[in-house]
């Protein structure tokens, strides 16, 4: 068995758009006739760069070869160029044609992927989700209204949910780490005490910030948030300043979480081995793979800590997130994100259950892509995935930021 033939597919999620302004499928064959797909998550540069880099990456290290071959592949890919480092293009490349092959292995054994990486641990997998306005809430208003947050986390908890997440404390600027405002501090601090009485002890909250602080803003905002007992507080500072992310962890009482914007076990180490989080959180389309992934939760055990697999994207890296954290001992939970375009995409053949994800069955990733929806809605904007803002934090009128790919007003 050989891999043959590389197909790739743009796709965008209609309005509200959650997930990101586009998904890169890809769709790997093999000489048999074996079909796996897989998604690159999140790239650094537009969809048909992008699409170019995936072809080449296959075309190079992968095409002809044996799909049980991934430790190889995986060298080839992390060596290209002379490099044996992380470049974040190549391995997100590499890293949803990798999980193609694990859905081609599993479906030639006719095995879940799971029962491949050594079978399941997990019979159940804790999911959570962002905090997403409820249909009566207004767009403009919903982000920065504590009132609000509360009734949609409230929703989330009724449907079984037992933690949410939410970010007020923006904006996310490519400016680097910024002290954030008094208004911001208020405002997170508002968002933690209203949610916090809505849901009681049903609930863990789970606060995000996407890299946007410097240290001292990072403690400074922390320490404000501890009396509402955060499970945990995501990436507070940019995620390459792992010495300084460390400092962070030591001087606030809330766990750190870190991991979506890192890739390959190297730049995970260090994250342990400074003690700069003890949540470790992986985009498994962006990472290196579900195998890389998988060295990175046995590193994580010796360090005592834990795995949170990320998504922002779509339900077939979300496939492979439910897979690697079936088979791991140290799961704390899996991000998911529910609309009705994540379910028709893969046809409903996976779902959170009162707040719980059961591992699929079925061969493979245990998913059925409904390749001509996804077809039929090819991504033809010109933005990344995700964006930066460019300006900078405001101090005088406050921030009201919706995140990297704001919702489309359809």
């Amino acid at each position: 068995m050989k891999l043959k033939d590389l197909d790739i597919i743009v796709t965008a999620p209609p309005a509200p758009g959650w997930g990101g302004r586009y998904w890169i499928l890809v769709k790997v064959t093999t000489d048999n006739g074996i079909t796996g797909w897989g998604e690159c998550y999140a790239s650094s540069v537009g969809p048909n760069a992008m699409r170019a880099v995936i072809e080449d990456v296959f075309d190079r290290h992968m095409a002809g070869e044996n799909p049980e071959n991934i430790e190889l592949m995986f060298r080839r890919a992390y060596s290209s160029g002379f490099t044996q480092r992380p470049d974040l293009t190549v391995m997100g490349a590499f890293s949803g044609l990798e999980i193609a092959c694990w859905d081609i292995l599993g479906k030639a054994r006719n095995r879940p992927v799971w029962a491949l990486l050594g079978g399941k641990m997990n019979d159940r997998i804790r999911a959570y989700t962002y905090l997403y306005p409820l249909p009566h809430h207004g767009l403009d208003a919903f982000w920065t209204s504590p009132v609000l947050a509360a009734e949609a986390a409230l929703d989330c908890v009724d449907r079984g949910y037992t933690a949410v997440k939410f970010d007020p404390a923006g904006p996310y600027t490519m400016r680097g780490g910024h002290m954030p405002g008094m208004r911001d501090i208020s405002l997170s601090v508002d968002f933690c005490k209203a949610i916090r009485e809505a849901v009681a002890d049903r609930a863990d909250l789970l606060f995000g910030t996407h890299g946007q602080f410097t240290t001292a803003g990072a403690i400074r905002l922390g320490q404000a948030l501890e009396p509402y007992a955060p499970l945990w507080f995501e990436e507070p500072i940019p995620p390459d300043a792992v010495e300084e992310m460390a400092k962070v962890a030591r001087a606030v009482r809330i766990p750190i979480a870190t991991g979506e914007r890192l890739t390959t076990k190297a730049e995970f180490a260090p994250i342990l081995r400074s003690g700069a989080a003890t949540i470790l959180q992986p985009a498994l389309g962006r990472a290196g793979g579900i195998w890389e992934m998988k060295k990175v939760a046995a590193m994580a055990e010796v360090y005592n800590a834990q795995m949170a697999p990320h998504l922002y994207a779509g339900p077939v890296e979300w496939a492979a997130n439910i897979h690697l954290a079936a088979s791991i001992p140290n799961l704390l939970m899996c991000e998911t994100i529910e609309t009705p375009f994540h379910d028709q995409l893969i046809k409903g053949s996976i779902r959170v259950e009162r707040g719980f994800i059961s591992p699929p069955e079925g061969p493979g990733l245990g998913i059925d892509v409904d390749e001509d929806l996804a077809r039929a809605h090819p991504y033809t904007g010109d933005s990344l995935h995700l964006q930066m803002q460019e300006a900078p934090c405001d101090y005088e009128r406050g921030n009201n930021f919706e995140g990297g790919a704001p919702a489309p007003r359809d």
